[in-house]
């Protein structure tokens, strides 16, 4: 996995704080130079995601901040394991814990959902990827998430892959059409094609596109589209794919498939930030 820009995890820590502060009961308690330690506690077992951003967190509060993970990221942690430990201003800390908390939390829930879905779809070719079904302006957070439980990053944007989707087919009255006025602007980027039956699987397939989307197919039609395709276009389902119907998807031959609920419906992983008294 690849950790996301500094300046754009900053940039997400900085809009996070702002809704924060000013801690107006931490600063009213402790003093400016007040130093302190304090520690993550994982509550229950998953893959630990997104240290990174809570050590951004409190390195803005603090430029003096010390942040140490104990725990390597995308790595499995079970419940009573310390993850982090950070020494900064008591201010800091407290300042810091409910944004840092946050960000770890979602994180490492994603790459543990991320981690089920991969390892339900095991020994099958098929790769687990993502979508943009993403929190507004945390799509770097949510697609590295993703990347640490082991899945593929799909597109990060509407700019880096051409996807003709059943709105555009509609509005430009054919595949073929759409696909044409694409190749016509001659731009350098990957084209993915959205079928929804077997009609437009066989007209896709006679555009030679990068890929095609199977989209809310059921089983038995996927199977069909990957006997018709023969490797020539590889193959991604999606739509509706859960943990219990993610095996059988992959069952029947498609090279990857894309799940939003990856990143839409996320259960945060139960992390706390324990301070340390004072000695």
């Amino acid at each position: 996995m690849t950790l996301p820009p500094s300046s754009l995890i900053r940039d997400i820590v900085d809009r996070a704080l702002g809704e924060d502060l000013p801690d107006i009961t931490s600063d009213a308690i402790f003093a400016p130079d007040e130093r302190g330690r304090a520690y993550f506690l994982v509550k229950e077992d998953g893959v630990i995601a997104g240290l990174p951003f809570a050590s951004a967190v409190f390195e803005m509060l603090d430029e003096a901040a010390r942040f140490r993970a104990l725990a390597d990221e995308g790595s499995f942690v079970k419940k009573g394991d310390r993850v982090a430990e950070v020494e900064a201003t008591v201010r800091g800390l407290l300042s810091g814990e409910r944004t840092a908390l946050n960000l770890v939390q979602r994180a490492s829930g994603i790459a543990t959902a991320t981690r089920r879905f991969v390892d339900a779809v095991a020994g099958t070719r098929a790769e687990i990827l993502d979508t943009r079904k993403t929190v507004p302006g945390l799509r770097a957070l949510d697609k590295y998430a993703v990347a640490a439980g082991g899945g593929t990053n799909h597109r990060h944007g509407l700019h880096d892959m051409f996807l003709v989707k059943n709105n555009h087919i509609d509005r430009a009255g054919s595949i073929t059409a759409a696909v044409t006025r694409i190749r016509e602007t001659g731009r350098p980027q990957k084209l993915m094609v959205e079928v929804r039956d077997l009609h437009e699987l066989d007209e896709a397939l006679a555009l030679s596109p990068d890929f095609i989307l199977l989209d809310n197919m059921d089983a038995a039609t996927m199977r069909e589209a990957v006997r018709r395709s023969a490797g020539r276009v590889p193959l991604e389902a999606s739509g509706g794919v859960t943990l219990a119907s993610v095996r059988e998807v992959a069952a029947t031959g498609v090279d990857r498939i894309s799940i939003g609920a990856l990143t839409h419906t996320v259960d945060a992983l139960d992390i706390s930030m324990r301070i340390e008294s004072q000695s």
